[in-house]
């Protein structure tokens, strides 16, 4: 078979768990070690990370069978798939020409204090100027692009767990 390689599923969910705290780890150096102040759909997709990775500890520590790898599989490809879903809205709101860029929007915070969640939900989704600024690279992709292809890598390595394997 040429998924021989792979750990099995509760090992495969550790490391997925620790991949999502190196992760979480990361976006924290970068907001206080690199000065970087996370836009209201940064702040989206570490949440996504974060249940994610929940879920993943979640599969490692409940250890159930394979019905119940797959259910916890399921959770995190959903989370995962919101996060690559909000990384993938912030790429597109970076490539627009800067006068197609939405206005900057109020904070987080305050949007939180005084609106409702589901318009807070609707307004971070639809971006604003903030979240179209590139402040930093590596290797010349941005960190959305960045958080785009992790989530993609969660999901590819999910689907890897939890299909069913010859033995």
């Amino acid at each position: 078979m040429m998924f021989k390689f792979l750990p099995g599923p509760r090992a495969g969910f550790a490391l997925l768990f620790l991949a999502c705290v190196g992760s979480i780890a990361f976006a924290l150096f970068a907001q206080y070690y690199l000065l970087l102040e996370p836009c209201p759909m940064c702040i989206l997709q570490r949440v996504a990370v974060i249940f994610t990775g929940l879920f993943a500890l979640a599969a490692c520590l409940h250890n159930p069978g394979p019905c119940g790898y797959r259910l916890w599989g399921g959770l995190c490809a959903l989370a995962s798939a919101a996060g690559l879903g909000v990384a993938a809205r912030q790429v597109w709101l970076q490539q627009l020409p800067w006068d197609q860029v939405p206005a900057c929007g109020p904070g987080l915070e305050y949007m939180m204090e005084t609106m409702p969640l589901w318009n807070v939900l609707s307004k971070v989704l639809s971006g604003s100027g903030e979240c179209a600024n590139v402040d930093w690279t590596l290797l010349g992709f941005t960190l959305p692009q960045l958080s785009a292809a992790f989530f993609a890598a969660v999901i590819v390595w999910v689907l890897l767990l939890v299909w069913p394997r010859g033995r």
